[in-house]
């Protein structure tokens, strides 16, 4: 399939009138004449904070971009660009009846389907989970869903982890999340440190982990860890704030 591309720059309030009348065209100033390839493109859940927040739609999307869509060029699958024209251009329709709320609000419709591509945006979130199941010689469907589980359960470790460059590898977050899982800390991760004003107003033992590891490294270099010496790591780094 084909799919044209949105210009690098456009008039985002003339996308939007154009997205919510339904008059979205190809000859519009705001569609450029650069192309990308792709066999086919299913559609998937592309917000998930609430009140789309459900597991069922955290699966469908990984597994979706899994089979689908991480086989084309990484230029492509974690380019902004790509995204922002396959919703705009060929996924009006999924999206209106899925998240009706971008009709309301430009702000709902930046939020929803032009958020910025980071760690922050469902899609990216979920690209990169598709990447790291893909390339984690996972056996079968059941042990994949079993670890797009464990993400869903440990979002907020998951979004701080993929916010720092060395850690977004895929076998430590694997293991990492795994550990976490496996010594049953998704709770005490979650939880608020208290009496510690030194570290601020909302500080949480998963991001002091995160924290620590981080400014340990290149001298213990958590990323490429085993999962033995990782859960060593993070039950030190833990103890620290306990």
């Amino acid at each position: 399939m084909e799919i044209r591309l949105l210009n690098e720059e456009f008039d985002s309030e003339k996308l939007y009138h154009d997205f919510v009348s339904d008059s979205i065209s190809f000859n519009a100033e705001y569609v450029s004449e650069e192309t990308v390839f792709i066999s086919e493109t299913p559609d998937f859940p592309i917000y998930l904070a609430a009140p789309h927040n459900h597991f069922e739609d955290f699966k469908e999307a990984i597994t979706l971009l899994k089979q689908f869509y991480i086989g084309i060029d990484r230029e492509i699958h974690l380019n902004k660009r790509f995204w922002y024209s396959l919703f705009v251009l060929y996924k009006r329709d999924y999206i209106v009846e899925k998240y009706p709320e971008v009709l309301n609000s430009k702000k709902k419709f930046d939020n929803i389907v032009l958020k910025k591509f980071d760690w922050e945006n469902y899609v990216y979130k979920c690209v990169l989970a598709a990447e790291y199941i893909e390339d984690g010689n996972f056996t079968d469907s059941d042990d994949e869903e079993k670890f797009i589980r464990i993400i869903y359960d440990n979002l907020d470790m998951y979004n701080y982890i993929i916010k720092y460059n060395i850690f977004r590898n895929g076998q430590f977050i694997i293991n990492f999340l795994t550990v976490i899982h496996e010594e049953g800390l998704s709770a005490q991760m979650k939880k608020q440190i208290k009496d510690r004003p030194e570290l601020g107003s909302d500080e949480r033992y998963g991001r002091r982990v995160i924290f620590e590891l981080n400014k340990n490294y290149p001298i213990i270099t958590a990323p490429t860890l085993g999962k033995k010496e990782l859960k060593k790591e993070i039950k030190e780094a833990l103890a620290l704030y306990l």
